[in-house]
């Protein structure tokens, strides 16, 4: 198994390999781009009003559980620096179940969360062209069948156009992600810039009228701000010199990260009582125009918006096609989808595959209801990674590693509890939905990963074997 998670693990696979073109810069930006999305523009009018003013302790609990899982992804990306982020490192620390297991957590976090942003994306896009044509797309095309309309184009052409994209090359699709960072971060700093003007310390006066308890429910509503900071790692096989590129795109992803969303978040309560978010739709542009009394900077919000989904679409969609691409040469899925192009070096079935997926979902299927499964996904991933690392410690203690988590074991226990107290925080049906999809991914395993998997020496493959002898 050692021999498997290093840094040539691809080496004996068969399906292409991907081209290492992805330097620091890019991959960091690839780590704001993929987080600072849709989460920071619609999560304040969600969680304000479980937590009043303490929602900005509610950021920090999920920025510290985020760092926390940072640190522990740092290290086995250093350790297994190849495509496919948690799933790659379940598979190779915890075998084929485990890895499927998390493989149906990814899949989930990023196929859903694909879709809900495209969706968002729409919406915002309907928003711009109002306010500066005057014109919308008919609701019977910018909406799903069961939220008013038919079908939602504008949300399709988002991710055909990601596609494409992603199809010529991962170099150009990271430089045209790192332009769209550089602008969405512009525009979340000049609503600082003005939401500090009308300031008042008075609306921090009553901190946490919820209590403890309004503080947790709203940190696990403010995660789903955080979700994308794995992206990062799914890009192992195409960076240069990933043992030393990974970790440190992963820590200073998470720190610019961080330090937005308390600014904004900041900002925004100062500018405004805790009692007006509820229900407060574009929460970003409208405290904008209370403060400065005109219509520019909602103007200004929503072009940022429809900048930063996008850039949040292309990632989201980049990530789950190298997942489902590790999957493939693994031998967990259909040999078809880890063919690479010659030309480009992309892996073109997988990626069509996943926009495909896409495009009926945001097309025709209304998603904010599945923020808390996407949630819960990605919280059970960052406690495998966690896992992870102290399997790894113990069963390759001498495999080269760039990057070693402080305050071993202590830090990965704490993520995994971090974790776990997030999770606690979202609803049953939450829990029921992801246990049943969980299931159906591992049944699907069983009939056909277990089966093709090209992973040496687990009990499924060596009954295969012995039947056969």
């Amino acid at each position: 198994m050692a021999a498997e998670t290093g840094a040539d693990a691809s080496a004996g696979h068969e399906g292409g390999d991907l081209k290492r073109s992805i330097g620091l810069g890019q991959l960091v930006a690839i780590g704001i781009g993929s987080t600072v999305g849709t989460g920071i523009f619609f999560v304040l009018s969600e969680a304000t009003p479980k937590a009043g003013p303490a929602v900005v302790l509610s950021f920090v609990i999920a920025g510290i559980t985020a760092g926390l899982t940072a640190l522990c992804y740092a290290e086995l990306a250093s350790a297994v620096p190849v495509s496919g982020s948690s799933y790659s490192y379940a598979y190779a620390t915890l075998g084929e179940a485990a890895a499927m297991g998390v493989a149906a957590c990814l899949i989930l976090e990023y196929l859903v969360s694909s879709a809900a942003v495209s969706v968002g994306w729409s919406e915002y896009l309907n928003a711009l062209l109002q306010s500066t044509v005057g014109v919308r797309v008919p609701e019977a095309l910018s909406g799903a069948p069961g939220a008013g309309g038919i079908v939602n184009l504008p949300a399709i052409v988002l991710v055909v156009l990601c596609t494409l994209l992603l199809i010529r090359g991962v170099s150009e699709s990271a430089t045209a992600n790192a332009i769209m960072v550089v602008i969405k971060l512009a525009v979340l700093l000049l609503f600082v810039g003005l939401a500090f003007t009308a300031f008042s310390a008075d609306n921090f006066a009553e901190f946490a009228p919820l209590g403890v308890g309004g503080i947790g429910a709203a940190a696990g509503t403010v995660f789903f701000s955080f979700i994308g900071l794995d992206a990062v790692s799914t890009a192992g096989e195409e960076v240069k010199d990933p043992r030393r590129t990974l970790p440190r795109a992963l820590m200073l992803s998470l720190v610019v990260v961080t330090v937005i969303y308390l600014l904004v978040a900041v900002a925004a309560l100062g500018a405004q009582p805790w009692e007006q978010f509820e229900g407060q739709e574009a929460g970003l542009a409208a405290i904008l125009t209370q403060v400065t009394g005109a219509s520019w900077p909602g103007i200004v919000l929503a072009a940022g918006a429809v900048i930063s989904i996008f850039s949040v679409t292309l990632v989201t969609m980049y990530a789950q096609s190298r997942i489902l691409f590790s999957m493939s040469r693994d031998g967990m899925l259909p040999p078809l989808l880890s063919r690479v192009n010659p030309r480009t070096l992309t892996p073109v079935p997988t990626t069509v595959l996943v926009g495909i997926a896409v495009a009926v979902l945001a097309g025709l299927v209304p998603l904010d209801v599945l923020a808390d499964l996407v949630s819960v996904g990605t919280l059970v991933a960052f406690s495998v990674v966690s896992i992870g690392v102290m399997v790894l410690r113990r069963t390759a203690p001498d495999l080269p590693r760039g990057f070693r988590v402080p305050g071993y074991p202590v830090t990965p226990v704490l993520s995994i509890a971090a974790c776990v107290y997030l999770i606690l925080g979202l609803s049953w049906i939450t829990h029921l939905v992801f246990v049943l999809w969980l299931a159906v991914a591992l049944i699907f395993w069983w009939f056909y990963g277990a089966r093709h998997s090209r992973l040496i020496g687990t009990p499924a493959r060596s009954t295969d074997e012995e039947a056969s002898s």
